[in-house]
């Protein structure tokens, strides 16, 4: 039988699930489906903020909770210090990662010597949100490695609605103002709706003439569920 893990879109926005899942698609293993779940309205289409996150886990978890036997891991795709998460392992003992999480342990894994991570996401609210985040997540570990977090202006959604090259515009900008404030190492993908949009960091870190490695936290994620799944099998 096939490691069924539930791919968890909290937000309303059904494209943005099927990305994340042609995404998985293409690294998963043969005896691995990634099941796409996306909440309904009133969900909000795109995550913009802690309310939305709020809005969005008191939509799905009643729809995920009768249907959590079916599934061996669970992974929730906003990258946010969303809710679900620990909403949903009070309520399971498979495991469930979150994508902003496995993104940062990610990083951490990654850098060398002397090195930093940071993050390029969608709003500006979320500079200050996610960067309280990852101090709470890593505590006193955040100190010297974690450089910040930059914003593009654009939402979730209109990763998808605007223009491919001005959304590579935006990613490539914010990316270029990270790595110039040194030692960056890695960047992280601060949004589930990036999914594959790496390369624009990567030609920013051309501009700036460094060397940067991008962390996809879906692709993250993905890997630490699987891996822990098998390891509770073993």
């Amino acid at each position: 039988m096939p490691i069924k893990i539930l791919a968890i879109n909290p937000n309303s926005t059904a494209s943005m699930t099927g990305s994340v899942v042609q995404l998985l698609s293409t690294i998963t293993p043969s005896d691995v489906v990634f099941v796409p779940f996306t909440a309904p309205a009133p969900a909000p289409p795109s995550i913009n903020d802690s309310a939305d996150c709020q809005t969005s886990a008191d939509v799905a978890l009643p729809l995920l909770l009768p249907i959590l036997a079916d599934y061996a891991g669970f992974i929730v795709c906003c990258y946010s210090e969303h809710p679900l998460v620990p909403m949903l392992k009070s309520h399971t003992s498979s495991p469930v990662v979150g994508i902003f999480e496995a993104s940062v342990t990610a990083s951490l894994h990654l850098l060398r010597p002397g090195q930093k991570f940071g993050i390029v996401t969608t709003g500006r609210v979320w500079e200050e949100l996610l960067g309280a985040g990852v101090h709470r997540f890593l505590g006193g570990a955040g100190e010297g490695v974690f450089a910040g977090v930059e914003s593009t202006g654009l939402t979730a959604v209109q990763l998808h609605e605007v223009a491919k090259e001005e959304v590579e515009r935006r990613i490539g900008e914010a990316a270029e103002r990270l790595l110039r404030r040194g030692d960056v190492g890695v960047v992280c993908l601060g949004c589930a709706g990036m999914v594959g949009m790496g390369e624009a960091v990567g030609r920013a870190a051309g501009r700036v003439k460094v060397e940067v490695r991008v962390v996809d936290g879906v692709v993250a994620a993905a890997g630490v569920v699987v891996g822990l799944v098998r390891g509770m099998r073993a």
